[in-house]
């Protein structure tokens, strides 16, 4: 089997501590056939010219302004040439052979057009990382979670999500794609700006009948709110309206009639909760979220008829048949082994 062009592509605006921390375990990876890029999403400290110093072999691409994880990798991918994209974070810390696996199965199987390792918090090294742990999945109204991860549960990793298996998205932490599928799909919507822009992309690959998959053994480490911490009211606002965004655009119509209308009810309890729990900030996001999706509604309507469908939403992989909202915070379910219909997601 030919030795297939990889590039890892980092994303970067600003923190040059990030790069001076991170960048020795990525510089000594050992796959052979390997681009090690920058793409800097017009930083304002001396990132880029300490990269330049430090580390000459890098290939440093500079965008004019701060396109956002989904814009600035739209804008630097176009400017890489290589079978497979590596999307890495700027605080992940790779292994030694992190990459052969993973380009091995997707290789092996060439429907395969995006994975992720196993992702490890980088402070609590034993606890799956909230961005991706062992594998995102999606229940029946649209929310997001991971084997390791449920909400804002994180498991401790005894081992016991090292297989591999297909999953309904890979982590933007760790992203291998395909580069051939990434542009075929049009690659990340821009409109995202950042969060849940990897969500959509895995979800338009599978309707353009694709997989993709997790692979237990790779593992990296990732610090994780680097950009914007998980209590900066920017993230909930994003969060919540780029879920609804990808509700809209994604999703059969026939569920879009009862699904947007409950996940509205849905998401006005998590607002109250906010206030409840003394956070008025993230509260007012919600309700900000819900103003610019509603606002712009015919906008993110019209994104549909962009979307490649060869197969229908009954068959993707990895979409949990129930409500693992409803498992966790009333049920009381912490972790991902006590889902009731888990088993349905191997089937």
């Amino acid at each position: 089997m030919n030795q297939a062009k990889v590039a890892v592509v980092i994303i970067h605006w600003n923190n040059r501590a990030l790069l001076e921390q991170f960048l020795p375990s990525v510089m000594a990876t050992t796959y052979p056939n390997l681009e090690i890029v920058l793409a800097d999403n017009a930083s304002t400290d001396d990132s880029v010219a300490w990269v330049k110093a430090n580390y000459p072999t890098i290939k440093t691409i500079v965008l004019d302004q701060n396109y956002g994880y989904a814009g600035g990798y739209n804008h630097a991918l176009k400017q890489v040439t290589a079978d497979y994209f590596v999307l890495l974070n700027n605080d992940v810390e790779v292994t030694p052979g992190w990459i052969e696996p993973i380009i091995e199965a997707m290789q092996q199987d060439e429907t395969i057009a995006a994975a992720q390792p196993k992702i490890l918090q980088y402070n609590k090294r034993n606890y799956f990382e909230y961005a991706g742990a062992a594998g995102g999945f999606m229940d029946c109204l649209g929310y997001v979670f991971c084997r390791g991860r449920i909400f804002e549960n994180l498991e401790e990793d005894l081992g016991q999500y090292n297989n591999n298996m297909p999953v309904f998205w890979a982590s933007g932490a760790c992203f291998f794609v395909k580069s051939k599928a990434f542009f075929e799909v049009g690659g990340f919507d821009e409109s995202f700006f950042a969060h849940m822009e990897e969500v959509d992309l895995c979800w338009r690959l599978q309707l353009a009948a694709y997989k993709i998959w997790y692979i237990g053994s790779s593992q990296v480490y990732h610090l994780g709110g680097s950009t914007l911490q998980q209590g900066n009211p920017k993230k909930t606002y994003l969060n919540f309206r780029n879920s609804l965004r990808m509700l809209l655009k994604n999703e059969n119509v026939a569920k879009l009639l009862w699904l947007i209308p409950v996940r509205s009810t849905l998401d006005l309890m998590g607002s109250i909760f906010f206030l409840m729990n003394a956070k008025p900030e993230h509260s007012a996001a919600v309700h900000k979220a819900h103003a610019d999706f509603f606002f712009k509604f015919g906008k993110w309507w019209k994104a549909r008829k962009n979307i490649i469908r060869k197969q229908s939403s009954n068959q993707l992989k990895g979409i949990y048949p129930g409500a693992v909202f409803f498992e966790h915070f009333v049920l009381k379910k912490q972790t991902f082994s006590e889902l009731s219909a888990k088993d349905k997601l191997f089937s």
